[in-house]
């Protein structure tokens, strides 16, 4: 079994004039991500493997998760191509994933978020918002026949104040 969780990145700001990739959280996003663990923490697994993107929104989203969780350094990677809005490249991203790793957590973009869970999981959800998380099981022994699975859990920021 395969299970794979998804994350959004936090609310950014878009107060300064910087490049989309260098856009920082806004303090909002401390508060949702805390929230968010606050009710995934019990749920959560050690040893999963976190790949987030690159772009600082969701690489502080990963990092704030990752403190929260232990997660050790040598299981926390930046992948370049995670920085991505497409579904179909996230898609390739995860698939790629060595099939010794049972449990993969992955922090990125909308729509390509939105979409993937919607086309992996069984749940459908009009939008998963910043610092939403979705997980998805799979009855499968390899990533790359990761295709359709459960939803086991979606937790919300909204739903959780």
């Amino acid at each position: 079994m395969k299970r794979l969780i998804l994350v959004r990145h936090g609310k950014s700001s878009w107060d300064n004039d910087l490049p989309d990739h260098k856009r920082p959280l806004k303090k909002r996003a401390y508060n949702d991500a805390k929230v968010v663990l606050n009710a995934f923490q019990n749920f959560y697994e050690p040893g999963a493997l976190f790949w987030t993107s690159y772009a600082v929104r969701a690489h502080e989203t990963a990092k704030l998760f990752k403190e929260r969780l232990n997660v050790p350094d040598k299981d926390f990677v930046v992948k370049e191509d995670l920085y991505t809005f497409n579904q179909n490249e996230l898609l390739s991203v995860i698939r790629s994933c060595e099939d010794d790793i049972p449990r993969l957590i992955v922090f990125g973009h909308n729509p390509a978020m939105t979409i993937l869970v919607n086309s992996l999981g069984d749940k459908k959800i009009d939008n998963l918002p910043t610092t939403g998380l979705c997980v998805i099981d799979f009855e499968v022994d390899s990533w790359k026949e990761v295709r359709k699975g459960k939803t086991i859990l979606t937790l919300l920021p909204k739903n959780l104040r």
